[in-house]
């Protein structure tokens, strides 16, 4: 047999996204506050800052106290980024274990009642938002081992990425203003990724939702809020309740001419068309009941070339990547969520 190739992905999390493609070329050039100031004077800028932003004085003392001098250890841990590539087939054996889909599905009876009215209510579906769940915290379980402000006002402080990290500390300052937590309990990754959703502040600030009536947007305890946060960022991203994400399907093997230009292994480049189209050129789905979207219009992605798995990607999936802009996080989500719904 002709051995396939596979294309390689770098595989980027979500926080490391928001910590690098987001900021730009611009913000590595802003001049590091830490250059010509003490981390004292640097967190007394802050300090101002937030007060004349209207964050009130208790927040803003008992929030800087935490953190006394940069943390080395998120220093270390932002300036080291591990770089690997791996196929797609790597990354799903890793990210959809059997055990994560069990756990999963035992997770999902005992919330179903209150993640699909969140679902409904902003205009999404349970499943995404169990997949969102599961892939950024292990449904909750894993968050984050170092307060956000400590974190953001090292890398504020360090200036590689200065203006970016500034900016979400005073926003994680104004979310404690609002009284939703209280400082030290603000946890999170070492780039400032929050809660059990890993919302950046200014993703909180822009998404996040009250889920159990109390008044508070608590991403770190109240599931509520955790699935209402995620739901309306999914709602708000163009989700289509009721629709698909994608499906599984098989595709023919062979110099197909016209086939191969509009089969993809990135959806970005990817053209959209009628699921018939797709089935007049020999896509077939995986399940034998026929097309779960038969009216749809999709693309073809086959994420490791010609041989490997291959999806039509419907409108939902753009809204998951919106979330993490990574074809490999959008099909686990999709993936995930539909092993543990249906």
């Amino acid at each position: 047999m002709r051995r396939k190739s596979a294309v390689t992905h770098r595989v980027i999390s979500r926080r490391g996204f928001l910590t690098t493609t987001m900021l730009g070329a611009a913000a590595s050039s802003i001049p590091a506050w830490g250059r010509g100031d003490s981390y004292a004077a640097f967190l007394q800028g802050v300090q101002q800052q937030a007060l004349t932003a209207g964050v009130p004085s208790d927040v803003v003392s008992a929030a800087l106290t935490l953190t006394t001098q940069p943390n080395q250890e998120v220093l270390r841990l932002d300036r080291h980024q591990p770089e690997f590539t791996m196929t797609w087939a790597q990354y799903r054996q890793r990210v959809i274990s059997s055990s994560r889909i069990e756990q999963g599905r035992q997770v999902y009876q005992r919330v179903k009642g209150t993640v699909s009215a969140l679902a409904a209510r902003f205009g999404c579906d349970e499943s995404s938002v169990m997949g969102i769940w599961g892939l950024e915290s292990g449904f909750g379980a894993k968050q984050g081992r170092f307060n956000v402000i400590d974190a953001l006002a090292t890398l504020a402080y360090d200036g590689r990425r200065a203006a970016f990290f500034r900016s979400e500390l005073l926003k994680a300052l104004q979310i404690l203003g609002q009284r939703a937590i209280a400082p030290a309990r603000m946890m999170g990754s070492y780039a400032g990724a929050m809660g059990q959703p890993q919302f950046m502040p200014s993703a909180y600030l822009r998404y996040g939702a009250d889920g159990d009536g109390d008044g508070k947007c608590d991403i770190w305890t109240s599931e509520a809020d955790v699935f209402a946060s995620i739901a309306n960022y999914l709602g708000r991203s163009g989700w289509q309740r009721g629709e698909l994400w994608g499906e599984e399907v098989s595709v023919p093997l062979g110099n197909h001419g016209h086939f191969q230009q509009i089969a993809v292994t990135k959806s970005r480049h990817a053209s959209v068309h009628p699921v018939g189209t797709w089935a007049a050129l020999g896509v077939r789905p995986v399940q034998s009941s026929g097309f779960l979207a038969p009216q749809a219009e999709g693309s073809l992605l086959q994420p490791d070339g010609p041989g490997g798995q291959a999806f039509l990607i419907y409108r939902n999936f753009r809204a998951i990547r919106a979330y993490n802009p990574s074809d490999y996080y959008a099909l686990a989500v999709g993936i995930l969520g539909d092993q543990i719904t249906r």
